[in-house]
């Protein structure tokens, strides 16, 4: 809109032209105000009835919320107003008029359910607190990018639509691909390791993963974003290097560009990146600490995976960001490698918040043979998967790497309470739509 200001940067004095939603009219008689709110707040439009035209007056003071409209007129300072200036206005044009049964309450007075409100994103992300999570979510991704710029990293986008699953034939949503059998990606894992032995050697992509589990949990989604990492010439060690340092560079990121959201949130106080080196366990030595609690039913022994309740004990036991490292290599993917010294555990390692995994990485076996012994191990057909693992026959570097969780990034950084608060539009069991 031609001419038009944020109402952020009106200031007494100005003649301007503001544009936005009616959030909120208060009739007090002879006076009257119209809340006018933006992307970049709010400003208060003041109506002098005796003072006005009535046409001017009848006009601003019968749109319905939530309808769109411009106002032109004089700012003047208002210290009792929202912000401190609000405007008298010249003239109202309603630009699109708004349902007065709205869904839900953009304002905030009159709570939805999270179901109401994924049924209607456009109006809930109306409300401070909604947006804020997600110009933090967009904080995020760019401070991730910066954070694998400063690893040497190519950002790379690998095929969602392939023949095969990245872990074989499970939790895969299949699709008709002109006549062919195909499949919705789990993961950019194949297929990122494919490129450490081009030239580009260290990459990262940030896109979305489709996994067709059945859960139906607070941290769980059918279709997420998955951030991935793969070195050439990197061990498991330089990879949890790496992934400490695009984590940290996210927390930073948030806490130096996004006070504002963090106040919409209530969380400008207690928000703080980590600090220090996370902690490594052993995998061993994760389940020590959890069964000294005393607290699951039967005690965890070697070979078992970690449930919701360990990984909440455990969680409560380190109380920060930490590794759980040197997995057994049974419950670990084909193309994680294991120890030289010992075949029994692998290189992989996870990285958790202390209420759930945010990732899952590993040093990948790089040599064709113990790679194809891998997939026969795992009752899988390495034919079936030749263009991947052909490509090891012709010079693969050792390399390592890893995927976080994106959503569940978010979700842990700001205490969220469902995973679906932290996704534009969720995709469960039971929602396909919006």
């Amino acid at each position: 809109m031609e001419n038009r200001t944020y109402t952020a940067d009106a200031a007494p004095g100005d003649t301007v032209t503001v544009a936005g939603w009616v959030h909120e009219i208060r009739d007090l008689g002879g006076i009257a105000f119209l809340i006018l709110r933006d992307t970049t707040g709010k400003i208060q439009v003041k109506f002098e009835k005796d003072e006005m035209d009535d046409n001017l007056v009848e006009t601003g003071l019968n749109v319905q919320r939530e309808s769109v409209i411009s106002v032109t007129g004089d700012v003047e300072e208002e210290p009792r107003a929202p912000t401190g200036v609000e405007v008298t206005p010249e003239s109202v044009d309603v630009i699109s008029e708004a349902d007065p049964e709205l869904p839900l309450d953009p304002s905030g007075k009159v709570d939805a359910e999270l179901p109401t409100r994924l049924d209607n994103r456009t109006l809930d992300l109306r409300k401070d607190e909604v947006k804020a999570i997600f110009e933090i979510r967009a904080e995020v991704l760019r401070s991730v990018r910066e954070a694998f710029r400063d690893l040497n990293c190519t950002e790379i986008n690998t095929p969602k639509i392939v023949a095969t699953g990245t872990e074989g034939g499970t939790e895969l949503f299949p699709i008709t691909y002109f006549g062919q059998e195909a499949f919705m990606n789990q993961s950019p894992q194949l297929f990122k390791q494919l490129m450490v032995g081009s030239g580009l050697e260290r990459v990262f992509e940030i896109g979305p993963i489709f996994r067709a589990e059945e859960h139906n949990t607070p941290r769980h989604l059918n279709e997420a974003t998955s951030i991935d990492f793969e070195s050439a010439f990197y061990d498991h060690t330089e990879a949890m290097d790496a992934c400490e340092h695009v984590v940290q560079s996210a927390y930073e990121g948030v806490a130096e560009n996004c006070q504002d959201e963090l106040e919409a949130l209530g969380l400008e106080d207690e928000f703080a990146a980590p600090e220090g080196d996370f902690p490594r366990l052993t995998y061993e030595e994760a389940l020590d600490k959890i069964n000294a609690t005393g607290e699951l039913d039967e005690p965890l022994v070697w070979g078992d995976d970690l449930s919701t309740e360990a990984e909440h004990v455990l969680g409560q036991e380190v109380g920060e960001h930490y590794f759980i490292t040197d997995w057994p290599s049974e419950i670990k993917p084909f193309y994680i490698k294991d120890h030289d010294d010992d075949e029994e555990v692998s290189t992989g390692f996870d990285m958790m918040h202390p209420s759930m995994e945010l990732v899952s990485g590993g040093q990948r076996e790089h040599r064709f043979d113990h790679l194809v012994e891998g997939f026969e191990q795992q009752g899988l057909d390495p034919e079936a998967f030749e263009y991947y693992t052909k490509m090891f026959k012709y010079g693969m570097p050792p390399h390592a790497g890893w995927g976080l969780g994106g959503e569940r990034l978010i979700m842990t950084m700001l205490g969220l309470e469902n995973i679906r608060e932290a996704v534009l539009f969720p995709r469960d069991r039971q929602r396909l739509s919006p």
